[in-house]
C-alpha cells in the first residue's frame, strides 16, 4: 500500500466516526422525549459500516483489484430495546389512559460510544500525522 492510499484509508474512517458522533449526539439529545405512543416514541439509533475497496479511479467500490480499503455507512438500525412508560395523566402528551412513552435511549450506552468514536478518530488522525511525517523523512533523505 502506497503511503497516499494510507490518507485515504484514515480519512474514511475519520468520517465514518464522525457520523457516529453525530448520532450519539441526537440519540443524546432526544433521550428525554415523551410521546403519546410507543411506536412513534424516539428510538435510539445505531449506524451499519462495511469495508470497501476503491478503484484506482476513486469511481465505484469493488472487492477485487488494486484500490485503497476504507469504510462506509450503509444503513441505521433502530435499537429494539422498549420504549420506557409513565403514568403522567396531566402531561399534555398523555394518551387516552394518561401514559406517557419515553425513548429507549440509554445515556450510559451512548457516552461509552462516543469515547469509543472519539478515541477512533484520534487513531486516525494518529496515522494521518505519523504519515506525514514519514513522508517528510523520505523527502529529507533524497535531498
Amino acid at each position: 500500500m502506497s503511503l497516499m492510499k494510507i490518507f485515504d484509508t484514515a480519512g474514511s474512517g475519520m468520517a465514518a466516526e464522525s457520523l457516529r458522533l453525530n448520532t450519539v449526539a441526537s440519540n443524546l439529545a432526544n433521550a428525554d422525549s415523551v410521546s403519546n405512543s410507543p411506536d412513534s416514541a424516539y428510538k435510539a439509533k445505531e449506524l451499519l459500516f462495511a469495508p470497501t475497496r476503491q478503484t484506482e479511479s476513486g469511481f465505484g467500490t469493488q472487492n477485487i483489484g488494486e484500490g485503497s480499503n476504507g469504510v462506509r455507512m450503509v444503513g441505521v438500525t433502530e435499537s429494539q430495546q422498549p420504549v420506557e412508560t409513565h403514568y403522567e395523566p396531566g402531561n399534555p402528551m398523555a394518551d387516552g389512559n394518561g401514559y406517557v412513552y419515553g425513548s429507549n435511549v440509554n445515556p450510559i450506552d451512548e457516552l461509552v460510544n462516543m469515547i469509543s468514536a472519539s478515541r477512533s478518530y484520534q487513531n486516525n488522525v494518529e496515522v494521518m500525522n505519523t504519515t506525514k511525517q514519514l513522508m517528510i523523512k523520505t523527502i529529507d533523505l533524497g535531498s
